[in-house]
């Protein structure tokens, strides 16, 4: 009779993968306001910093349109991708 060998799964240790958090929105803080742009200035890039999820501390550059300060609080939908920096 043949012995079945038991596997024992460790978990990782650190951040959980990018499928563990759900799909919904992100808060980011906006940290500074880089510039404007479009042809008539109507949109503003902008430094924040994401505050949850998986890449959250990290310190990405995004494009809004509307009135911005510094200190809002933005919801992405998603943290992967940062604006092009202005030429």
């Amino acid at each position: 009779m043949a012995e079945k060998e038991t596997k024992v799964v460790q978990k990782q240790q650190g951040k959980p993968s990018r499928e563990a958090y759900t799909r919904e929105s992100t808060p980011a803080e906006v940290v500074e306001i880089v510039g404007r742009l479009g042809a008539s200035g109507e949109i503003t890039q902008v430094r924040c910093k994401v505050l949850s999820g998986f890449d959250k501390d990290k310190i990405i550059r995004r494009n809004v349109r509307g009135p911005i300060n510094i200190g809002d609080v933005l919801m992405l939908r998603e943290t992967e991708m940062e604006a092009l920096p202005i030429r």
